[in-house]
């Protein structure tokens, strides 16, 4: 289950791939962000069917589709031939791009509605938020090679290649193959969560509750936040700090992908011990706290202030999606459903920032947009500490 997250994290290349197809095929701003529009999309169409899917054929079942759509997204590039250290990349590759990131995203999709709540299958009594968090720190591994391999393989031929990015999709097949295999060989006993099977109905009607309302809304307000951060810290690396191409992609990974994974490992240990209401409002106020500092505009304090916001960013989704079902553990398929239709935000707030920063001809100033998800997440969370009970 844990690889499975790992193939998740696959999904979030979107982000970072903003600012390597933007050099590698010398494209405008606006294009390179059909990246994150075709990699989230799918979220918010396929997330309610995959979710009464999985309510009638089953998790595993499920998690297996989306290894299989992933492995297609994958597998394009390398047929289409625009994988290798020297290819010429010729413009329609571009498209063939967008494909690829598109079909990965059904995957990705179809793994975020299984994945999370099998992992409530899996956990002993009272550790499903901790283990949530655990598993987005594999997620996040997933999520570092697109920063770390192309540098690695830059490094090894000491020159600045700009398409040895593109070795990224065998080596994550090649994961995804491995991880398909395993899936297939375990057996995992799964309870059922309601006699009445899921329907479209039943999972758009739990959005008449102000609560879960909320808490969804919050995914698509977070991920929306941490796209926009993913793929305009390496503008900011570049554009105001002065980074070289092969500089800017492991500066990034390392003020705020490290972060992250350093901080979903510490959620899963601290959240043993701490209530997960507490530690959402925690790790919001860092956040926000983080990007305060960002916009102080010296280099030093912004990068004090990316590795806050990725160690507050680290927690979030697992605390939110964790702590709304349990509220409602009797409707958890319906509730993925939706909460992983959310986010769809990534697909919807990065281009509001990118439009910031070009309005304002400020990469800084852009950041007030995530900076805004942060004031409506951390009064949910607040919303969310005092709520009791909550019924369908």
């Amino acid at each position: 289950i844990m690889l499975a997250f790992l193939i998740m994290g696959f999904g979030d290349v979107s982000g970072p791939m903003v600012s390597l197809a933007k050099d590698s095929f010398e494209i405008s701003n606006f294009m390179a962000q059909l990246l994150p529009l075709c990699g989230f999309i799918m979220f918010g169409v396929l997330s309610i069917p995959m979710g009464i899917f999985q309510d009638r054929k089953g998790k595993k079942r499920t998690l297996g589709l989306g290894l299989i759509f992933a492995f297609l997204g994958l597998m394009l590039p390398v047929i289409g031939g625009m994988v290798g250290i020297m290819v010429d990349l010729q413009p329609w590759m571009f498209y063939l791009l967008l494909a690829s990131v598109l079909l990965l995203g059904v995957g990705a999709t179809i793994l975020q509605v299984a994945g999370n709540p099998i992992m409530r299958e899996v956990s002993a009594e009272g550790n499903f938020s901790s283990n949530l968090s655990l598993a987005q720190t594999v997620k996040a591994i997933g999520s570092s090679l697109c920063f770390l391999l192309p540098t690695l393989l830059n490094i090894w031929l000491q020159s600045e290649n700009k398409t040895a990015w593109t070795f990224l999709f065998p080596i994550y097949g090649a994961f995804v193959l491995i991880t398909f295999v395993l899936i297939s060989r375990i057996d995992i006993k799964e309870k059922t969560t309601t006699d009445k099977p899921a329907s479209l109905k039943s999972c758009f009607n739990l959005l008449g509750n102000s609560y879960v309302l909320a808490m969804v809304l919050g995914i698509f307000v977070y991920v929306g936040a941490e796209v926009s951060m993913s793929s305009q810290v390496s503008v900011l690396m570049k554009d105001g700090f002065g980074f070289s191409f092969k500089n800017m992609l492991w500066i990034s990974w390392l003020l705020f992908f490290l972060p992250i994974l350093i901080g979903r490992f510490m959620g899963g240990i601290i959240l043993r011990s701490v209530k997960a209401k507490t530690f959402l409002i925690i790790t919001t106020f860092l956040s926000i706290s983080g990007i305060i500092f960002m916009l102080f505009g010296n280099m030093y304090l912004a990068f004090a202030g990316i590795v806050a916001v990725g160690l507050g960013f680290a927690n979030i989704f697992p605390l939110i999606f964790s702590i709304t079902i349990e509220k409602m553990p009797e409707r958890a398929n319906e509730l993925s459903g939706l909460m992983v239709t959310a986010i769809v935000g990534g697909a919807f707030i990065p281009p509001i920032t990118g439009l910031v920063a070009d309005i304002s001809h400020s990469v800084l100033l852009s950041f007030v947009v995530p900076l805004i998800c942060l004031i409506y997440i951390i009064i949910i969370s607040l919303f969310a500490g005092k709520k009791k009970t909550v019924t369908a």
